[in-house]
C-alpha cells in the first residue's frame, strides 16, 4: 500500500500513466475494428454477446500478460537468424498475426465484392452456433497477438505494473462502450466495411513489417487512417447532401 501510495504521489507517474492510457486506447482501435467487423457477421442475437466475450478475452489476456511480464520481455530476445537477421518468438507472433489479418480481411473484401458468395453460413440453427464459436476463436488468435504488442509497447513507457494495470483497464473499457456504437455505425454505413477492411490490411501488413523488423512509426499508420476517415466522412455528407436535394 505504501508503494501505491508512492507512486499516486509522483508526478512523473500521473504523467506516464495519461500517455499509457492514450497509447492503448489508440492500439485498441485495430483490435476493436476487428471485432465489430467479425461480430456483424453473426446473427444479430448475438453479435452483443460476441463482442463483449472478445472485448472481455482482451481485457483477460492483457492482464494475464502483465502478469508474465518478466517472460514477455524476454520475447524480444532473438531466437534464431536467417541470412544474418534475427528473428525473436515476438516477431514470429507479429509475422504470424499479420499474415492472418491480411488472409482475413482479403477473404472479407472477396466476400464483399463477390455478387455469388454462395450459401450464408449464419443462417440459424447449428451452422450459427458452429459460426460463433469461429468468430470467437478468431477474435481470440487477434486478441493474443494485439495485447502482446500492446504490453510490450506499455514496457517501453513504465516500470511500473500497477501503472500498466490501470492504463490497460481504462483503455479496455474504452473499447467496451466504444464498441456498441462503432459496430452499429459500421452496419449502417457499407462503405465504411470496406474503408475499415482496407485499414486491417495494412495494419496486418505493418504487423509483418515490424516482424521481420522494418520499424513503421505509428504515427504515419493512425495519419493515413485518420484522413482516409475523414475523405469517407465528406463522401457520406455529399451522398446525404444529394439524396436530400432530389
Amino acid at each position: 500500500m505504501d508503494a501505491l501510495m508512492t507512486l499516486a504521489s509522483d508526478p512523473a507517474v500521473w504523467a506516464a500513466l495519461g500517455a499509457l492510457i492514450a497509447m492503448e486506447v489508440v492500439l485498441g482501435i485495430d483490435n476493436l475494428i476487428f471485432i465489430s467487423i467479425l461480430t456483424n457477421k453473426l446473427p444479430e442475437h448475438q453479435r452483443a454477446k460476441g463482442r463483449r466475450i472478445g472485448i472481455g478475452l482482451a481485457l483477460v489476456l492483457r492482464l494475464a500478460l502483465l502478469g508474465t511480464v518478466a517472460i514477455i520481455v524476454k520475447l524480444t530476445a532473438p531466437v534464431f537468424s536467417v541470412l544474418g537477421h534475427s528473428f525473436s518468438w515476438r516477431d514470429l507472433i507479429l509475422i504470424a498475426g499479420g499474415l492472418f489479418l491480411v488472409w482475413k480481411a482479403t477473404k472479407e473484401i472477396h466476400h464483399k465484392v463477390d455478387p455469388d458468395p454462395g450459401p450464408d453460413l449464419f443462417d440459424g440453427g447449428r451452422a450459427a452456433a458452429a459460426n460463433f464459436g469461429s468468430v470467437i476463436a478468431q477474435i481470440l488468435l487477434l486478441d493474443l497477438v494485439f495485447s502482446i504488442d500492446s504490453i510490450i509497447t506499455a514496457v517501453g513507457m513504465t516500470e511500473h505494473v500497477p501503472v500498466m494495470v490501470i492504463a490497460v483497464i481504462v483503455a479496455v473499457l474504452t473499447m467496451l462502450l466504444a464498441a456498441e456504437p462503432l459496430a452499429r455505425f459500421i452496419e449502417r454505413n457499407p462503405t465504411i466495411v470496406m474503408l475499415a477492411l482496407g485499414f486491417l490490411l495494412m495494419i496486418g501488413g505493418t504487423l509483418i513489417a515490424e516482424g521481420f523488423g522494418m520499424h513503421v512509426p505509428k504515427g504515419y499508420i493512425y495519419a493515413a487512417m485518420a484522413f482516409s476517415a475523414l475523405v469517407e466522412a465528406l463522401n457520406m455528407l455529399s451522398r446525404r447532401a444529394s439524396g436530400r436535394s432530389r
